[in-house]
């Protein structure tokens, strides 16, 4: 458990192979491009993602998949949610019973609507699910690359199976803790990017302290919804990938997501925002996956709602803010086992 092979050499990879490897792990790093892994080893940075980050020579870099697979029989996978399946089939035949796998990356498949642990169990036949975890929470790739003191949740089926995340990525200044709850873990992980476009998006507009503090708390209470009605434990909101997670997206001004929406409310159209972020906000697309999951079970997502109108049917933030707040009138009910409306 002392050797990990962590793929996508984007900002959370690179930080965690940092990390880890200054923590005493072998640590393999798989970067899709071969200008990337060129330049990693001949400066020791990142030209892309945190590049002022010093990649120490004990992070092995490749670009090749048979490399990578075979250094370690425990994959960290951070490849961006949207590509995870395309990169996964070219993984697939280095795959085999005895690998552990683990979901870094946080999205809701478009299309499918799996999550991204769900999304890797599709594609390998031959790794077991119960082999087959996540490790989410508040976990900026910026502070952890710093060092910052970081607590996030390893969640996979079994207990022993969560212990070993947690034995491979707990450190002094990363604090891992392990929930049995895959599922609930990885939707709140991942609705939490679209309550920060809306977060992001109240902030362009200057609303002010109590309408992001309303914004949480309501969108932590559309994302528990979501998870109850999937089978979601609804306990799990209150923890690191819940509350947590969904704190640190919406107040940060390292979120790619939020920073995304604060664009989006001054005036710029989604395609022209894209186009001049380095790093991928996954939130955009995770808004339209967990749009239809809440249509599908018929899930009220009032925040939702009003994102993906804002994104993607052109509709002004001020007037979607004004139809949030003109709602019928409601009754706050934080009972865990009621789907309150």
């Amino acid at each position: 458990m002392s050797s990990i092979t962590l793929f996508g050499a984007g900002s959370w990879g690179t930080a965690l192979s940092v990390h880890l490897a200054s923590s005493g792990r072998d640590v393999v790093l798989w970067a899709r491009r071969s200008e990337v892994a060129d330049e990693i080893r001949r400066t020791s940075h990142n030209p892309t993602y945190l590049p002022e980050l010093l990649i120490p020579s004990s992070v092995y870099i490749t670009t090749d998949f048979e490399t990578a697979a075979e250094a370690s029989d425990f994959w960290g996978i951070a490849v961006p949610s949207q590509n995870l399946r395309e990169r996964m089939e070219s993984l697939r035949p280095y795959a085999h019973e005895d690998v552990r796998m683990v979901a870094l990356s946080k999205g809701i498949e478009n299309g499918t609507l799996l999550t991204m642990s769900q999304v890797l169990d599709d594609v390998f036949d031959e790794i077991p699910s119960e082999q087959i975890g996540a490790l989410y929470g508040p976990s900026h790739a910026e502070e952890v690359a710093e060092g910052c003191p970081t607590a996030v949740v390893a969640a996979a089926p079994h207990a022993d199976e969560g212990r070993r995340i947690q034995k491979m990525f707990m450190t002094e200044r990363l604090r891992v803790y392990v929930n049995n709850d895959v599922l609930g873990v990885e939707i709140g992980g991942s609705a939490k990017n679209v309550m920060a476009i809306a977060a992001g998006i109240a902030d362009g507009i200057s609303y002010g302290d109590n309408a992001k503090a309303a914004l949480v708390t309501r969108g932590l209470a559309e994302i528990r919804r979501l998870g109850q009605a999937l089978g979601a434990d609804p306990q799990t909101f209150a923890g690191l990938a819940g509350i947590g997670d969904l704190v640190v997206t919406c107040m940060s001004d390292h979120s790619r997501n939020r920073y995304l929406g604060e664009q989006i409310s001054l005036g710029k159209d989604l395609d022209q925002v894209l186009d001049e972020m380095d790093m991928v906000a996954e939130g955009v697309r995770t808004t339209r996956s967990v749009y239809n999951l809440a249509r599908q079970h018929g899930v009220e997502m009032p925040i939702t709602e009003a994102v993906h109108a804002i994104l993607f049917d052109d509709k002004s933030p001020r007037k979607m803010v004004k139809r949030l707040m003109t709602r019928s009138a409601k009754h706050e009910n934080w009972i865990p086992n009621t789907l309150e409306r």
